[in-house]
Order: C-alpha cells, then sequence, then structure tokens
C-alpha cells in the first residue's frame, strides 16, 4: 500500500508501507525536485524506502542507471537483499515483513535459537518464486518439489548423513554437502536427480548471498557417469515402438473414458503433452491462420491450434493432417460446452492428471508393463515429423544418416513443434545425430560433419 502525502513546506513526498516501487507514479522529469525539496524534512526520509532490483537506484537518486538500460541478458544478478518483493510475480509478504529486507526478517531468527526448519520456511517463503539464475519467476511444480527437497535435506544430514544436530540452513558448510552427496551415491540416484538436487542447494545459497557456495559434482567425489545427464534418447519410446497397436488401444481408452481417449489422441496428432492435452479446449484454441500474427511466408494452412507450453511458450501447430482433424473432432464431440477443456468438469487438473494415468493402467500401458507411457504419444507424433522431413525414421529407430542441413533443418521444426526453443532439444525424442559419411577416399574436413564441442551434434553410440 502505498499514497502520497504532503509534509509542510507544501513540497510533494511518497509515503512507502511496503513493495519497493514506490516511485513509479513519480514522472521521471519532477523526481529530482521532488527530492531536493523533500530532503529537507526528516519524516520524508524516515517513511521511504529505496528502490530495488530492476529499479535499482545509485546513491539514492531515483532514475534507472545506464547500465540497466543496456542489459540484454535475461540473467538475474546478485543484488544485495533489499526490501519489498523483487518482482511483481511475488506473493505478497506477511504484514509484520512490511518495508523490510531479507537481512532484516532474518536476523530475528538468531542461528543457534531458532529452530533450523523454520529458518528455511521463512527462506522458501521468501524467495521460493524466484529462479536461481534468471530474471523470472518458477512454476508451481518447481517451487514445490524445491521446498519438499530442501526440508527433507536438512532432515536426512541427522537421520541419513549422522549428523547430531541439524544445522542452521545459514551454517551449512561443504561437509554437509559432501555427507549428502555420498548418500545420494549410496541411493544409486539417477544423474538427473543429483544435478537437480544440487541445482536446488545453488538457490538457496543464492537466497543466502552465497552465489558459488555449492561447486561442481567434480567435488563431491562424484564421477561424469554418475552426474552427467543424457539428453540423448537411447530407445524409442513411442507406443508403436514398445510395440503397443496405438490405433486399437486408443479405440478402448475411448471407449472407457471419452474425454481421457480425447486427451490421447490430442497428444497423438498435435504433440501435446499430458498437461497441456487436459487443458486444451477445441473450440477456443483453433483458429485461422489470420489469428495467429505469424508472418505469411510461414503459412502452411488456414487453420491453425494454439497450445501454451513449460515456461509460457506459446506455439501455433498448423491444422494438416487427417489424424489432426479427425482427433480435433472427437475432442468437441465429448466436450460438454462451447468453452470446455478436456478436463472433467468436477475435477481440478491434478485430479484430471491422475485419472489420465489411471486409465493408462487400467489398459497396462506403463513403463513397466510395456515400456511406455502416456508421454510416449508425444514422442511417436514428434518421430514421424522427422520422418515426414528427411524420409528417413530418426535415428533412435534404427535411421540411417541425414544430411548435415537436412537433419538440421527437420530437428528445428521438431523443437518448435515440441514447444522447445533449442534445436539440441529434438535428441530427446529422435536420438543422437548419426555422422554423414565421408566420400571414400576422402579425408575429413572442417566443413563436413560436427564439429567437436557443437552442442547441437552428439554421434550416435555404435
Amino acid at each position: 500500500m502505498r499514497g502520497p502525502t504532503n509534509p509542510p513546506g507544501g513540497c510533494r513526498a511518497v509515503v512507502v508501507a511496503r513493495g519497493a516501487d514506490a516511485f513509479d507514479h513519480v514522472p521521471t522529469r519532477t523526481t529530482e525536485s521532488v527530492l531536493a525539496a523533500a530532503c529537507s524534512d526528516s519524516r520524508f526520509i524516515d517513511h521511504t524506502v529505496r528502490p530495488f532490483g530492476r529499479r535499482a537506484t545509485d546513491q539514492g537518486t531515483i532514475r534507472m542507471s545506464d547500465r540497466q538500460h543496456r542489459r540484454t541478458s535475461r540473467r538475474r544478478l546478485q543484488e544485495s537483499s533489499s526490501p519489498g518483493r523483487s518482482i511483481k510475480q511475488e506473493p505478497a509478504r506477511r504484514q509484520s515483513w512490511a518495508g523490510k529486507s531479507p537481512k532484516e526478517i532474518l536476523a530475528r531468527y538468531k542461528p543457534g535459537k531458532a529452530p533450523p526448519l523454520t529458518v528455511l520456511n521463512v527462506l522458501i517463503e521468501l524467495f521460493n518464486t524466484l529462479h536461481t539464475s534468471l530474471e523470472k519467476t518458477v512454476s508451481h511444480k518447481t517451487r514445490q518439489e524445491r521446498a519438499q527437497f530442501l526440508r527433507r535435506f536438512l532432515r536426512d544430514l541427522k537421520l541419513k548423513a549422522g549428523f547430531k544436530m541439524v544445522p542452521d540452513p545459514r551454517n551449512l558448510g561443504q561437509k554437509h554437502i559432501h555427507a549428502m552427496v555420498q548418500v545420494w551415491k549410496g541411493e544409486q540416484l539417477a544423474p538427473a536427480t543429483i544435478q537437480t538436487y544440487l541445482s536446488f542447494l545453488r538457490g538457496l545459497a543464492m537466497w543466502m548471498g552465497k552465489p558459488g557456495f555449492v561447486r561442481g559434482p567434480a567435488h563431491y567425489g562424484l564421477s561424469l557417469q554418475e552426474y552427467q545427464r543424457h539428453e540423448n534418447a537411447r530407445r524409442d519410446k513411442s507406443w508403436s515402438g514398445q510395440g503397443i497397436a496405438t490405433d486399437e488401444a486408443l479405440a478402448q481408452i475411448c471407449a472407457y473414458d471419452p474425454l481421457v481417449g480425447a486427451s490421447l489422441r490430442l497428444m497423438l496428432a498435435f504433440g501435446l503433452r499430458r498437461k497441456e492435452s487436459i487443458q486444451f479446449r477445441p473450440f477456443q484454441y483453433v483458429k485461422p491462420f489470420s489469428g495467429t500474427g505469424l508472418p505469411l511466408d510461414r503459412q502452411q494452412a488456414d487453420r491453425y491450434v494454439w497450445t501454451k507450453g513449460k515456461g509460457g511458450r506459446v506455439r501455433w501447430v498448423p491444422l494438416v493432417t487427417p489424424v489432426q482433424h479427425a482427433a480435433l473432432e472427437y475432442a468437441q464431440q465429448v466436450v460438454g460446452s462451447r468453452d470446455a477443456h478436456m478436463g472433467a468438469p468436477d475435477r481440478d487438473l491434478k485430479r484430471n492428471l491422475r485419472r489420465l494415468d489411471y486409465v493408462l493402467e487400467k489398459f497396462g500401458i506403463t513403463k513397466r508393463e510395456r515400456g511406455a507411457t502416456g508421454h510416449g504419444l508425444r514422442h511417436e507424433r514428434l518421430g514421424d515429423e522427422y520422418e515426414d522431413l528427411t524420409g528417413v525414421p530418426p535415428p533412435v529407430r534404427g535411421g540411417g544418416p541425414v544430411s548435415p542441413d537436412l537433419d538440421r533443418a527437420a530437428r528445428l521444426a521438431v523443437s518448435q513443434l515440441a514447444g522447445h526453443s533449442r534445436v539440441r532439444a529434438s535428441a530427446a525424442y529422435l536420438g543422437a545425430i548419426r555422422k554423414w559419411p565421408a566420400p571414400p577416399g576422402a579425408s575429413s574436413s572442417p566443413g563436413t560433419g560436427s564439429k567437436p564441442g557443437d552442442d547441437d551434434v552428439t554421434p550416435a553410440d555404435g
């Protein structure tokens, strides 16, 4: 809450009760004159706080620095603790925290006196919405998983790592992280899981003003095989690749639960994720090309399907194939109204996701039983897209090498269809790039094949 006031002398000042963007409504041209007139009034100084983050000031002057104007990177800078919210998307703070910086708030909880989990919960409440390195918020799923891990991490220091007492988060040392990494090694956690855990701990260190506190995996005794992620698909996760008769299985599921069946058909037709398919609105999300905002040279169809994926990325999928038309028409038939989504109206998103998984389990389509899940329909669609563009199955299906230019163009199209912004993301669905064979007798040159260190190209195994 904030508002203008008129202190003695007729000068105008801004009183801030909470938040750091109190000077948003003051015109830039008049700021200096306002401050000059108000500086003589001690009440003005006592009731104002300094902006921070993107509105950070230099020596108390209220103007955005030239450095901020020149910034183009989205990476978040490590800044000093500041009052108010660091970004507008953060939830409102407790009333007792109004106008106080995180440092001042944490000072209320003395190390050794305040319960460690209480201190951790304060840190989570203050910072858990923030991305570790970028200037943006994270999804609710990430917030929940990160909070659960950090609380479990503190408890496991005593239960699993053998420490007598749970330490205050501000007193964490390298010995604590090293001990827990050894626990994870003993539990044989997947490399991606260990990387995620270390990333969560880096976030905690950033919250406490300790960037660089969490070292690389090798520092804690992990070998390359124990922490290196495998970005390239090593097996075909599609339904057909696991011997599932896709059309027959979908027909049986549609007869059992039309809404779940329609969601699965949308996943197969448009390459949607589970969550995207349930949130899909078959009437509202179909637009003519003129309503997409795409340039004319990218038109591939008269109608397009709109969807929003991870990170809020919007993508437009052209409505072209008979499979797509049939899936859309079936979805429009089974929903209850023109503004309905594909989930059951009496269930929330979480329960609808669980219902989809339950139906798949009922028909035996699980990783344990058949080697495939509902996500395999997305793999199916993306693999088919690559084969349609190149005429060759993707490497994960045993396809041979393709010319580098054609392969890269196809992978870019697959990445865009999947809702990713990087070409390399397609390898998770298609497999590693197979090297284009050199002509007989010709020596390899820098212009052929892939270059060492190219992050979009990885030679295929075998």
